[in-house]
């Protein structure tokens, strides 16, 4: 069955999911994180993509971010993998795939969607009950985007920004959202535009992805859980 062509339009939001193959673990020791961490800041700026939000878990990654070249995430993506594939081999004498294959992506309208994606990749710990709270995890962007800690390749959205006036009431307001749950419907949104390559919004964004791109940007059929669930 051939692939579906992704959704790639520049300026806009993207959720990327990579998961390691057979679901096996890609991350065994701080110095692994460190080191895909390090290489991911590096190409995103090369590849002029802006990154928002991420979570390294045990055997996946999520990323949030904004592409200014259309094949940005693509390229970032295929050389991130390939020096970490390289790093992990030889650390651990190893060969072979680490990764199930390609990545997986959805295109993410502004507004509430963005800050519910923020949400989705920063609570991952929290739904698999590695931690009890989101701040308690060393490897994703919730201690920069909550409390202010610097990392420099991380770039808050807009609508991030239109939070508060300055940034201590910005991370206030930001971390006030992680006293609210994730309706389930919105969960469950998220998850299959990302692993189907959908986008998530409003139905008239999906449309307009449709209508600019000439593809697919919305599941169809019986039994599919909507992707434009509110927030």
């Amino acid at each position: 069955m051939a692939r579906r062509e992704r959704l790639q339009v520049t300026g806009f939001p993207v959720h990327i999911i990579q998961r390691g193959n057979n679901r096996q673990a890609c991350f065994f020791a701080e110095a692994d994180h460190r080191f895909f961490l390090h290489h991911l800041g590096e190409l995103a700026k090369r590849f002029k993509c802006e990154l928002h939000a991420y979570v390294l878990m045990t055997n996946h990654i999520h990323l949030l971010l904004t592409p200014y070249f259309a094949r940005g995430p693509s390229l970032l993506m295929k050389l991130l993998g390939q020096r970490y594939v390289q790093y992990v081999n030889k650390t651990y004498r190893r060969s072979g795939t680490l990764w199930e294959g390609r990545f997986r992506s959805s295109l993410v309208q502004d507004e509430r969607y963005v800050l519910a994606c923020y949400r989705y990749i920063e609570m991952n710990p929290v739904r698999a009950s590695m931690v009890k709270h989101p701040v308690e995890y060393p490897w994703s962007s919730h201690a920069a985007n909550a409390d202010g800690k610097p990392v420099a390749w991380l770039t808050p959205h807009n609508v991030y920004l239109a939070l508060g006036l300055d940034e201590e009431r910005r991370r206030a307001a930001y971390r006030d959202l992680f006293s609210i749950e994730l309706e389930q419907s919105l969960l469950r949104g998220i998850r299959v535009s990302a692993h189907s390559g959908y986008a998530i919004g409003s139905s008239r964004f999906r449309e307009e992805i449709e209508g600019a791109l000439k593809l697919r940007a919305t599941p169809s059929g019986p039994g599919r859980p909507s992707v434009g669930a509110t927030l």
